[in-house]
């Protein structure tokens, strides 16, 4: 199998300011027809039937999903989704969270994750890998990647919640531009993963809010759109 994973960014859409302009956030409050175009244009992009693409309604929690099948409607109370499917591409929203992709190219498993400040700290990226390898997957063949997020410089947090975080997600603790305490999520999970045993670790460097080509819930007040992060499996052709 192939991994294929995208990350989109905020342009080239339809939705209009604050959403501007290639929102795929279902639950932001951006205009219903600019989104549905949103979506079918990611669809087409990545050359999938937009039916294949299965999203989740994200609640900030530890669930893993396991699906085997396109979903008419987004998978409810998860923050994370696991297949085995080919060219079933599972969908992460985020703006300041951070998404991390996962597949292992041999048995075809692969899984989209939304791992936020609480999620991160409860588990999530764990109970992904564990739905992973009940799939199939091997966690030593296991590649990743960590997508944009709000980085350590930038993530000031207070000192209490900062240690707590730091507990239960050993080396997500830092210092922000400022001096301050803060959190970086993204050193964090890659710790986690490497610990767990996932020997490929890819990191998308950017911060969603210093780079203006992707939202962010934090620097725009809380009235932003959402870009995606998105992984599937293809089938590789014969011969190849």
């Amino acid at each position: 199998m192939r991994i294929r994973r995208v990350i989109t960014t905020r342009d080239g859409g339809s939705s209009a300011a604050p959403f501007d302009s290639f929102n795929l956030g279902g639950s932001v409050g951006d205009d219903v027809a600019a989104l549905a175009a949103n979506r079918r244009k990611l669809a087409e992009g990545i050359g999938l039937a937009e039916h294949r693409l299965v999203w989740m309604e994200q609640i900030h929690g530890r669930t893993a999903t396991v699906v085997d099948e396109p979903r008419s409607e987004a998978v409810e109370a998860t923050d994370a989704l696991v297949t085995a499917t080919p060219n079933l591409a599972l969908v992460a929203l985020v703006a300041d969270c951070v998404p991390v992709l996962l597949g292992d190219p041999t048995s075809g498993v692969v899984a989209a994750v939304h791992a936020g400040r609480v999620g991160a700290r409860v588990g999530v990226l764990v109970s992904a890998l564990s739905r992973m390898r009940d799939a199939g997957a091997q966690l030593d063949r296991v590649e990743a990647l960590i997508g944009p997020a709000a980085c350590g410089e930038c993530y000031e947090v207070p000192r209490e919640m900062q240690s707590d975080v730091e507990e239960h997600l050993p080396g997500s603790a830092c210092k922000t531009r400022k001096g301050t305490p803060g959190l970086d999520l993204r050193a964090g999970l890659w710790e986690q993963l490497a610990g767990a045993g996932v020997a490929k670790i890819g990191v998308d460097p950017r911060c969603t809010l210093e780079s203006t080509e992707l939202y962010s819930h934090r620097g725009e007040s809380g009235r932003t759109g959402r870009f995606a992060a998105v992984v599937w499996a293809e089938p590789e052709e014969d011969g190849a």
